[in-house]
């Protein structure tokens, strides 16, 4: 009936099925690629999609500093029958001491009680092992800002009946700007290294890729420990005291730089 009534129409609609038919698999074709394009992208995630040329470059840096601080570890061990007689004598003659580092200026939150021991002492014989009595021992770590005062504070706790002073370090107290002075002469030191590899390679330095770096930490100073010199009664109840140069010391950082090369 349709057929009589327009003859073009049977005509018109198998052109509009065909157009139907060639959108809907373009389409199809569309999100096919896609979502292949997606699947792969997702394998590249954190790396670049290609590889780049490069330069791998280590740089160091070094600052000398002269240390504003002394750390030194100072202890006491006492002997007796029983515990008890032995953990007041050890108690009496350390807080005596830290009194006495107190009178030189040294604040409460520089002294730490880096431990505590209580060991049995024995006698060990062919017949059998025999308790002799007890060791009470404890152990200061002093913070001293004052380095003109390390040699009076060595001799004060000498002087107080300390029989164990050792660990004489001298360091910098806040280190971190320093460090980041040498960082960036390292970095300095890398790119200058990375230029000159360049020019020779006849290339040109692009931007940094990568870095990383290490740091060698504060090297320890020298320091002399002198003869023993006499210094006023005043300042170490006439006792003489060691002259201690505290000298200087190195930070340093090690830095590995990437550069793109172009």
């Amino acid at each position: 009936m349709l057929d009589k009534i327009c003859p073009k129409c049977k005509w018109f609609g198998a052109v509009g099925t065909i157009l139907i038919v060639l959108v809907f698999l373009g389409v199809i074709g569309w999100l096919g690629v896609t979502i292949v394009s997606k699947i792969k992208s997702y394998s590249y995630i954190g790396r670049p999609e290609a590889m780049r040329d490069t330069i791998t470059i280590s740089g160091e840096g070094k600052v000398t500093a002269i240390p504003d601080i002394a750390m030194v570890r100072i202890g006491l061990t006492t002997e007796k029958k029983q515990v008890a007689d032995a953990q007041k004598e050890n108690t009496e003659k350390v807080n005596t001491i830290i009194k006495a580092f107190k009178d030189l200026k040294i604040e409460a939150k520089d002294m730490e009680t880096s431990s505590y021991n209580i060991y049995p002492k024995y006698d060990y014989t062919e017949s059998g092992t025999k308790l002799l009595g007890y060791e009470v021992s404890q152990q200061l770590t002093i913070k001293i800002r004052d380095l003109d005062n390390v040699g009076a504070i060595l001799a004060k706790a000498g002087e107080l009946g300390a029989n164990q002073i050792g660990g004489l370090e001298f360091t910098i107290d806040e280190p971190e700007s320093l460090r980041q002075e040498a960082r960036e002469k390292a970095l300095e030191n890398a790119k200058e290294k990375a230029e000159a590899l360049a020019d020779i390679s006849g290339v040109k330095l692009g931007k940094i890729v990568s870095f990383s770096e290490s740091s060698g930490g504060v090297e320890p100073p020298y320091y002399r420990y002198d003869s023993m010199k006499a210094i006023s009664a005043e300042s170490a109840g006439g006792m003489p005291s060691p002259d201690i140069q505290s000298g200087s010391l190195e930070i340093s950082v090690y830095a590995t730089v990437v550069y793109e090369i172009k």
